[in-house]
């Protein structure tokens, strides 16, 4: 049997040092300062000198470094980490502009390994937050929120529009069917009366109705041109708050909540007009004069002694939106019809053509030169109906096939002589005039 041998290189083989444990290390540093040398210490522990020497120059023990392999992203680190940023952290678009811009063709999986340590930060950016206090009469927050409540027994979705002044936190709602730009201009209005005055910016979100264009990079805002004449005509400045950072205008933020845990919890309306009476008794009764969390004080008294002088007066300004008008024909039930709701008018008008006009949220309708009716205009919901009674006194109503017949009047006072005993003073016959006959009427009489 011939034996196979490796021809000898010249290179003695040497084993490769075994890598050393924590222990074995501590142990290296302890007899290094008990005054024991390298050769020493090498011999005690039964390694070699030099490693002795290579774990007391670097203080102790350390993880071995693992050799670094090239990556395909070597040299791009700072452009991932701005298009991750840019991109708010979405590591496919990454790949796909790392594919399109620089031909690097990478797994989905390489992009986020490269993006981990930046990730966290990201997330830390979007929870930081700095708390500011304003000035009296320097800004005011307002937002909308959507909740579903109970009103006559059906569910119904609701828009609560919540302003809240900055310094005093005092706050003002109202409830709307939709969350159209009207509807915004309406409720600002609206907390301009009830505060008594105008603050001299407003915070507003990034709704389409309100702004046109927000780059979220550079914070260029284009507000829409009615915002624009809107703010202008009441004298303040408008603000957008940063786009997906809610928490800007955390104050009015906290205030929507609250209303939805606390004006609106568990409660059930009657009607739409019910839910509006509710909201303003809470907002007097409950928001304003509770202690607020981070003032210490309510906001009714912050308000009354710090705020209210600070806000710019109303100085009579009439309302900024423009007054419409309608001509409508009275129909039989006593109402005229608008935007799919109807509102009550006299019952002698029914046939009669009037003139409608809207502004500031009210509905005034006058036929000729006089002022037969005025309502609130209905801004929740459409098929509502909004009814005077005053407006139906004096009707009569025809008694239908099938509906029984109302109660029979009340007796004479028994001071009352019948009308046979007046004849028979005077020598005549009855006064009683003799009844006419009965006609008998159609089915199709009777509907008409």
């Amino acid at each position: 049997m011939v034996e196979s041998r490796v021809p000898y290189s010249g290179i003695p083989h040497v084993e490769p040092e075994p890598v050393r444990t924590p222990d074995d290390v501590a142990e290296m540093v302890r007899l290094h300062r008990l005054g024991l040398g390298a050769k020493a210490i090498a011999r005690q522990l039964g390694c070699a000198r030099n490693t002795v020497k290579r774990y007391l120059a670097q203080g102790g023990w350390a993880r071995p470094a693992r050799a670094r392999r090239a990556t395909r992203l070597e040299g791009l680190e700072a452009w991932v980490r701005e298009r991750f940023y840019q991109h708010r952290g979405n590591a496919d678009v990454v790949r796909q502009d790392l594919a399109r811009e620089h031909g690097v063709v990478v797994s989905l999986r390489t992009v986020e390994r490269a993006v981990a340590a930046h990730r966290q930060a990201l997330r830390a950016e979007a929870r930081a937050t700095v708390r500011f206090e304003t000035a009296p009469g320097e800004q005011l927050q307002v937002d909308f929120g959507v909740r579903t409540v109970e009103i006559a027994g059906c569910r119904a979705r609701r828009y609560f529009f919540v302003a809240t002044l900055g310094y005093s936190r005092r706050c003002h709602v109202r409830v709307f069917g939709h969350e159209r730009q009207q509807v915004w201009f309406d409720g600002l209005e609206s907390a301009f009366r009830a505060f008594g005055g105008v603050p001299a910016t407003v915070l507003l979100d990034n709704a389409r109705a309100l702004v046109v264009h927000h780059n979220p990079v550079t914070r260029e805002v284009t507000f829409h041109p009615r915002l624009v004449a809107f703010a202008k005509h009441w004298g303040f400045r408008p603000i957008a708050c940063a786009p997906y950072r809610a928490r800007t205008k955390g104050k009015d933020e906290r205030g929507v909540g609250y209303v939805k845990r606390n004006a609106l919890a568990g409660h059930r309306f009657a009607t739409d007009s019910a839910l509006e009476a509710h909201l303003a008794a809470w907002t007097r009764d409950i928001a304003d004069v509770r202690v607020h969390g981070t003032t210490g004080e309510p906001p009714a008294v912050r308000f009354a002694r710090d705020e209210a002088a600070r806000l710019a007066p109303l100085a009579d300004r009439p309302t900024f939106q423009p007054l419409r008008e309608w001509t409508r024909r009275v129909q039989a039930d006593c109402t005229i019809e608008l935007h799919r709701n109807w509102y009550s008018v006299p019952w002698a008008l029914i046939g009669e053509t009037v003139r409608v006009y809207v502004a500031g949220g009210h509905l005034r309708v006058e036929h000729g030169a006089t002022v037969v009716a005025e309502h609130t205009l209905i801004t929740h919901g459409t098929r509502v109906r909004r009814i005077d009674p005053t407006h139906l006194t004096g009707i009569s109503v025809r008694r239908q096939p099938g509906v029984p017949a109302p109660p029979p009047a009340a007796d004479p006072p028994a001071l009352l002589r019948p009308l046979a005993e007046y004849a028979a003073a005077v020598g005549e016959g009855s006064l009683t005039p003799p009844l006419a006959p009965t006609p008998t009427l159609t089915d199709h009489e009777w509907a008409a």
